[in-house]
């Protein structure tokens, strides 16, 4: 059964925060990608096993809104979920916490490309290991 959602632990060091004592903006995407990697990992991948095969997930899109600041030692929790996948592209959606109060939400696309650059299909066995249906049927609907 694939995993589609998971929580992650992050607590905000002294490096990340700003003048002011606020987790900088530019950080929250480096958390979003932590979620998409141990996402990605909780479904037994790894980006660095899936690069020698010549493929790359590159980010098309990311969006993201502030509700209220983190500061520095705060811990919080990211959530990253699997909002749609296909051979070619996955968007994720995220959720970052504190003490259960939403702090910030986002939500990227992201494309699958070759060495070359160009769009490339996910491996029939990589998919079906992220969706838990098998690529055979899929294909025949």
């Amino acid at each position: 059964m694939p995993v589609d959602s998971i929580d992650i632990p992050i607590r905000v060091r002294y490096a990340e925060v700003d003048a002011m004592g606020f987790l900088h903006h530019a950080r929250y995407f480096v958390f979003y990608e932590m979620g998409r990697t141990e996402l990605l990992r909780a479904n037994g991948l790894c980006y660095a096993d899936m690069e020698p095969q010549g493929l790359f997930y590159v980010v098309t899109r990311l969006d993201a809104r502030y509700r209220a600041p983190a500061r520095y030692d705060d811990e919080l929790t990211l959530t990253t979920r699997t909002t749609k996948l296909s051979y070619v592209r996955v968007d994720h959606a995220y959720e970052l916490k504190r003490d259960g109060a939403l702090l910030a939400e986002a939500s990227s696309t992201l494309a699958l490309i070759d060495r070359t650059g160009r769009p490339t299909r996910l491996p029939d066995d990589l998919y079906d290991q992220l969706t838990g249906a098998s690529a055979a049927s899929v294909s025949q609907s």
